[in-house]
């Protein structure tokens, strides 16, 4: 009975050896688990860190490359209407005293008429062929500098050229088309100086 009792009792205490044995084990499992969980973690936290940084650094890319091309775009069209003035203002520098000048011609012009009218012998033929000549140079030098006149007889009516001062019925002239040119109109390298004063077939 006692040895039996003696093998009970080994029995009993193999078995909580071995009970402790697997707890001890199990224990340690776990903890090296637990170990194992906070790295795992932190190394997802950081590559989801990583992944952030990336895709923010490539926005600061493109709006970076963005910046640069509008910046460039404005540069362009800054210097296209820099260019466009430059080229304006040669164009249209004379335009003032394009206009002073229509005054000579027209003043020429009816000086003309009033010699042609009034011509009696050889001088004053000379002085009109002399205001002639005159008048040519003058609409020559014009010509030079882009200053073009505008507005003839049988001409179509062009309300940006052409101010219509009347509408009358004219023999040989179809309707809306000039039938008479009271004062010639000019313009600047296609600009209107002036507008011709005309009158218009109805």
């Amino acid at each position: 009975m006692t040895t039996q009792t003696e093998n009970t009792q080994e029995k009993q205490d193999a078995e909580l050896q071995q009970a402790e044995t697997v707890e001890k084990q199990v224990v340690e499992q776990t903890e090296a688990q637990t170990e194992e969980q906070p790295v795992e973690a932190e190394l997802a936290a950081a590559y989801a860190r990583i992944n952030e940084l990336e895709i923010y650094v490539s926005e600061i890319d493109a709006r970076e490359k963005d910046i640069q091309l509008r910046a460039q775009a404005e540069i362009q069209n800054i210097r296209r209407r820099a260019e466009q003035d430059v080229e304006k203002a040669h164009k249209f520098a004379l335009e003032k005293f394009s206009k002073e000048l229509l005054t000579v011609v027209d003043n020429l012009e009816r000086g003309l008429d009033a010699l042609d009218k009034a011509v009696t012998d050889e001088t004053t033929q000379a002085l009109v062929d002399g205001v002639e000549m005159t008048h040519k140079e003058f609409i020559s030098t014009l010509g030079k500098f882009g200053v073009e006149s505008v507005g003839v007889v049988g001409e179509a009516f062009n309300p940006e050229l052409h101010q219509a001062i009347s509408m009358q019925p004219a023999e040989g002239i179809e309707p809306n088309h000039i039938s008479v040119v009271l004062q010639k109109g000019y313009t600047l390298q296609g600009r209107v100086l002036r507008p011709a004063m005309v009158m218009v077939a109805a």
